[in-house]
């Protein structure tokens, strides 16, 4: 019985995803002009564009994908030595729509004082950033695994002169990709920040939130990304069935209640007083944040079952929404920063 009511709780969250909205220059090393790519077997930096002081925009080559991607990236205060990376994930639209962490949080100012390369993918929307098996008419080619772990972060450290530790961390989807990303590349990072994503992927519950985000949304076939949903590709990419391999990481995962909370009012940033905002966020929010609170009381179970360590902070209140994802990029950050020597 317990099953089936949680996995009516995500099923209902998962339908109310389809109606909430998406939420002196430094100098740098410049990439050669571009080789000529055959057959698209070797990524590259295209170049670099400086949006800002602190913010540029790295145009890297994926030869998994076979396109360009653009990568935001917010460098350090000081550039005088070498210092750590954080891959910070947007969520389901992959930063290609307004909600990102640069439209709806403040990141620039948080990271302001802070010596860290913050590196932004703009891409992937509903790919849930990993490797498909097949290419989708949607949604074309994803190979956002591969791209992740393999070809962008030397291009990251060759170009801005990192340190090459990194961390990860993401929001709803991405917060299921980090920790999959994290067990495919099991020396890359040195912890993950997950904020309000359902872990598991492989059950009923799991497999109906992950296909509300790449069929209902995507307009995708999520069969083209893991294969049958009774098939192995499922399990190998359920974070829960594949907890042992987070061993050893620094961990932070996050999840409201879904009741409504301190950002959940009609003067909160992003309502800015309107009703129907707030009212979408609150019943719309809430009932999605309900059910990452599910997946997350499994994910710890099953870290606890393994004696795995980790940091899980479950807010008594708070919807689905970027007040208290904003919030727990501050809250994790102190364990982040010093994973990484920060």
């Amino acid at each position: 019985m317990r099953v089936r009511t949680t996995s009516h709780r995500v099923c209902v969250a998962a339908a109310a995803l389809v109606l909430l909205p998406l939420l002196a220059a430094p100098a740098y090393a410049q990439a050669d002009p571009a080789p000529a790519v055959v057959n698209g077997d070797s990524p590259y930096l295209q170049g670099v564009e400086h949006d800002s002081d602190r913010l540029v925009t790295a145009n890297v080559y994926s030869a998994a994908m076979d396109r360009v991607i653009p990568v935001e990236v917010i460098t350090p205060a000081d550039t005088s030595a070498p210092r750590p990376t954080l891959y910070l994930l947007n969520g389901a639209g992959g930063g290609e729509d307004s909600a990102t962490w640069q439209r709806r949080t403040d990141i620039m100012n948080f990271f302001a004082d802070k010596n860290v390369n913050v590196v932004t993918p703009v891409g992937g929307a509903f790919s849930y950033y990993t490797d498909w098996e097949k290419d989708d008419p949607t949604l074309g080619r994803n190979k956002w695994q591969t791209f992740l772990t393999q070809e962008l972060p030397p291009i990251i450290d060759d170009t801005f002169g990192t340190t090459g530790v990194n961390s990860i961390a993401g929001i709803s989807m991405a917060g299921t990709s980090v920790l999959n990303l994290a067990i495919a590349a099991p020396n890359l990072y040195r912890s993950v920040g997950a904020y309000s994503g359902c872990a598991e992927t492989s059950t009923e519950a799991g497999q109906a939130y992950v296909r509300t985000v790449v069929e209902s949304r995507g307009d995708a076939d999520a069969t083209n990304m893991w294969g049958p949903f009774d098939g192995p590709g499922w399990v190998a990419n359920d974070p829960v069935v594949n907890a042992e391999n987070l061993r050893g990481l620094q961990l932070f995962v996050s999840a409201s209640s879904g009741l409504p909370g301190d950002h959940d009012t009609l003067d909160s940033p992003g309502i800015d007083g309107r009703p129907n905002v707030l009212a979408n966020q609150v019943i719309v929010g809430g009932l999605i944040e309900a059910a990452v609170n599910q997946c997350t009381m499994h994910l710890q179970t099953r870290l606890n079952e393994l004696q795995i360590p980790a940091t899980f902070d479950f807010r008594p209140a708070g919807t689905h929404s970027w007040g208290y994802w904003q919030d727990d990029l501050h809250e994790s950050w102190p364990m982040l920063a010093a994973s990484i020597g920060a």
